[in-house]
């Protein structure tokens, strides 16, 4: 595996702590590529994601070993869609993906015990930078809503209030029905 470090938010790598500590095991095969992931994590909140790394739900380009490039979006696997479109992390290429920046690599062993060297060559879509951009162009179609809006009357306190009687006949009294 790289010494490379990754940068994940603090919602990816809460998922991988979640799979390294599975109760029945079934992410033992990739439980190396998990704890190298975490030890060398840099953890960021999603707002401070930079541009071009890898998140979950990220849509990527890729190479395996120097094959065609590959595009898919990174998953928990908990989705179900079209057979191709996803890449789980709960695989060696999704987890090896995961945390990358464009044009960083990593080295890892497979299932059948060989080597792949996996590239990360773009981040098409990156739900963190979206989200920054969304909220960008919002406070910029709005900038008079950030602040709360104050009007200022004068001479309001001026005017003489009035005494307004509680019952027809002018007397406060309610009479023996009130009570």
């Amino acid at each position: 595996m790289s010494d490379d470090h990754f940068i994940l938010t603090t919602k990816d790598c809460s998922i991988l702590e979640a799979m390294a500590d599975d109760p029945r095991g079934r992410y033992q095969l990739l439980l190396p590529i998990i704890c190298h992931k975490i030890a060398k994590a840099v953890v960021v909140f999603r707002e401070d994601l930079p541009d071009g790394i890898a998140s979950i739900n990220s849509r990527v380009s890729f190479r395996v070993n120097g094959s065609a490039r590959d595009t898919r979006v990174l998953s928990t696997g908990q989705v179900t869609a079209p057979i191709g479109m996803f890449l789980p992390i709960t695989t060696t290429r999704g987890l090896g993906l995961l945390g990358l920046k464009e044009g960083q690599d990593m080295v890892f062993t497979n299932a059948n015990g060989l080597e792949d060297r996996i590239l990360l060559e773009r981040v098409e879509y990156q739900p963190e930078a979206s989200l920054r951009e969304r909220r960008a162009l919002k406070q910029a179609a709005n900038p008079l809503r950030q602040k709360p809006l104050l009007r200022i009357v004068s001479s309001g306190m001026d005017q003489a209030r009035l005494k307004v009687p509680a019952a027809p006949d002018a007397t406060d009294d309610p009479g023996p029905s009130a009570a």
